[in-house]
């Protein structure tokens, strides 16, 4: 089902390709725009992953430079019965985390300092946890594919904006279309990548994250912190690439660039409710405004950005 949602997303984007193409430069621009695009199509499956981690500066760490964060993700690997992913870590402040890749044999989980230093033990097993059932439904490969190609179209359309006037014989006023266009194909452009990525993954992936490390409160208290954070603790890269937002556990922008119709995360407090209550289905009782403030254990180690990862 997710290989087909895939393809689906990816002969939406190439249609957007061709189209601009076409206002671009005729039918012989639509022709090179397809060609463009079946190229994109091939390098962002093999490569998008990579991109995304040098776009936000990701570290690899391993047992050696950060054993406390990499054991716990092994530990939740094992559990979810999955191959060990790759571990990355990002000097950022605010608390979040994401996972990309292809296929559970070429994937990696990433979270930033921010999350390291104020969530506790088990609230960051929850979250990483959350990480490691996006890759267990193959969530992270149609992900990867949307952040390359949104950014891909957005530089086309650009490109349509810069020489839109150009025309060929066949199509006179080509040049207004094309303004016209940057208006209408770059919303439509992010409507189509936000409900390609239905938001109804992260309540499978908060429900599979709480089944893997049986702590579904400690997940929620991590939500509720990591929400809460993010309107205080920008996050400058995922400013400048707001195609990128999806990736995360909770959408890192500080401003509201959408309405909730097409948003790609669902309501914060939708979620912890659900978490709650499948607490109750495993026999947990909620504490009705409980939140953990203090990091535990190891945790605190990774301090002012310098952890044992070094």
């Amino acid at each position: 089902m997710n290989y087909f949602k895939t393809a689906i997303l990816l002969a939406g984007m190439t249609a957007l390709f061709m189209g601009v193409g076409y206002l671009i430069g005729g039918s012989g621009g639509m022709t090179i725009a397809f060609l463009v695009a079946l190229a994109m199509n091939a390098f962002s499956y093999w490569n998008s992953a990579n991109m995304v981690l040098r776009m936000y500066g990701a570290r690899e760490v391993d047992a050696r430079t950060a054993p406390e964060f990499y054991g716990l993700v092994q530990q939740l690997a094992r559990n979810a019965g999955l191959p060990m992913p790759k571990v990355y870590v990002i000097d950022n402040p605010q608390p979040n985390a994401f996972a990309t890749g292809r296929n559970p044999q070429n994937a990696a989980v990433a979270a930033t300092t921010g999350l390291l230093n104020s969530l506790t033990r088990e609230e960051i097993a929850g979250v990483m946890a959350h990480e490691l059932a996006h890759i267990r439904n193959y969530d992270t490969l149609t992900m990867t594919v949307t952040a390359t190609l949104a950014g891909a179209i957005g530089m086309l359309a650009n490109f349509a904006f810069m020489f839109g006037g150009n025309r060929d014989s066949n199509n006179g006023g080509i040049g207004m279309i094309g303004t016209l266009a940057i208006m209408i194909l770059a919303p439509l452009a992010a409507m189509i990548v936000q409900m390609a990525i239905s938001r109804s993954r992260e309540y499978e992936a908060d429900k599979g994250g709480a089944e893997i490390s049986g702590q579904p409160l400690a997940l929620a208290s991590a939500l509720r912190k990591i929400a809460g954070a993010v309107h205080r603790v920008p996050n400058m890269e995922a400013e400048r690439n707001p195609a990128t937002a999806h990736l995360f556990i909770v959408n890192p922008l500080s401003g509201e660039r959408m309405d909730n119709l097409f948003s790609t995360h669902p309501d914060t407090g939708n979620r912890i409710a659900a978490l709650e209550a499948l607490a109750r289905n495993m026999g947990q009782t909620p504490r009705r405004g409980f939140v953990e403030t203090a990091p535990a254990g190891p945790w605190n180690r990774f301090g002012g950005g310098r952890g044992p990862w070094g």
